[in-house]
């Protein structure tokens, strides 16, 4: 069984280096996209998402991999990146003035009560898509130290070249002694243009360099092609099925040796019930569950990676990085926007059992 390694805090120039593309997200709130007439804007995506988490609220050296294109847009989402405290680590491209390339939108409403949130995507001519084996110096970047690589399936749906990329960055980190980590996120909107068939010899290439893998049944069962129990039956809270599943994962992957996943129960838009589990090296481990008050859902489990990535890169036991990932992936929820508000101490307070009475 694999051992995970990680190494000492203090080692080189980063913490953590995310690859992954960089959108910008339009927000109208709780009003449907076609009655709206004013957006929010957030800078997301949902690698870079866990970096400026870890950079915001944990105080991690976190950097991002990405496409930029020189116009407006990427300026706006450069000084975005900059104001979380995130490195920018960027391909850069020109803009033609027409047709692009361009920084992707992606178009999410927060919904409210029965209606849920509605997701959808302009990623035409997106230049993260652009990106491919050679677009980064992996080399030089490992050289100046990093502990923790991690990457998406988001991410690796959006070209033919970028699931090379990912794989080309992850043996660049495993040579270099880093960690290697990967969210399934499986988005069949986006599988769905890729060729769905496509997913599970795709990812479960790019599973077969991974140490830490996130990701619900759902997505193991889709995004690597396994069989294990029917999804959607059952509680969402009962994390029996999804150990399960593990099981067959560890079979076939032997390269990993931590899974870990948020278990969410909808109840309606706006109220959850919110746990989680981690599996690690033949022991598992579940957090408590907690009945959730949803401002908007999109990011809540980057922060849980985020939360539980921490935990493991300053020390922690799996138990409490579990804790730490279940209590800010949950706080996430209650601020607009895909990335934390949070602080450190009401991370912890959270993840030791503290409750929302006012604080005076």
């Amino acid at each position: 069984m694999a051992e995970l390694v990680i190494p000492p805090a203090g080692s080189g120039k980063r913490d953590f280096l995310a690859l992954g593309a960089l959108v910008t997200r339009l927000d109208p709130g709780i009003i449907p996209f076609a009655a709206a007439d004013t957006y929010a804007l957030h800078v997301s995506g949902g690698e870079y998402n866990v970096a400026a988490n870890l950079a915001r609220c944990f105080g991690q050296r976190a950097a991002v991999a990405s496409a930029i294109v020189d116009y407006p847009i990427g300026q706006k989402v450069e000084r975005e990146v900059r104001a979380a405290g995130v490195e920018g680590i960027y391909k850069r491209f020109a803009h033609d003035g027409v047709r692009g390339p361009n920084m992707a939108t992606v178009w999410s409403d927060r919904g409210a009560g029965p209606r849920p949130p509605v997701v959808f995507y302009n990623r035409a001519n997106e230049a993260a898509g652009q990106l491919a084996p050679g677009s980064f110096d992996w080399k030089r970047i490992f050289d100046e130290g990093t502990r923790w690589f991690h990457s998406g399936g988001i991410f690796s749906a959006l070209s033919p070249t970028i699931p090379e990329l990912v794989i080309e960055g992850m043996k660049a980190a495993k040579k270099a002694g880093a960690v290697v980590s990967f969210d399934l996120n499986y988005r069949a909107k986006l599988w769905k243009l890729a060729g769905q068939e496509k997913a599970p010899e795709v990812l479960s290439n790019i599973v077969r360099n991974v140490d830490v893998l996130v990701g619900n049944e759902e997505d193991l069962q889709l995004g690597l092609g396994l069989t294990g129990p029917a999804t959607g039956g059952g509680s969402k809270l009962d994390p029996a099925n999804f150990l399960h599943t593990i099981e067959e994962v560890t079979r076939r992957f032997p390269n990993v040796s931590t899974i870990a996943t948020t278990l969410r129960e909808v109840h309606s838009t706006n109220r959850h019930s919110w746990s989680a589990v981690l599996w690690m090296n033949g022991k598992s481990w579940v957090a408590p569950t907690m009945e959730l008050d949803v401002l908007d859902r999109i990011g809540g489990g980057d922060g849980f990676a985020a939360g539980l990535f921490y935990g493991m890169l300053t020390g922690r036991s799996p138990e409490e990085s579990l804790r730490l990932g279940w209590a800010h992936g949950a706080l996430v929820t209650t601020y607009p926007g895909d990335t934390t508000l949070a602080t450190l101490a009401e991370v912890e307070a959270l993840a030791k059992g503290g409750n929302a009475r006012v604080q005076r």
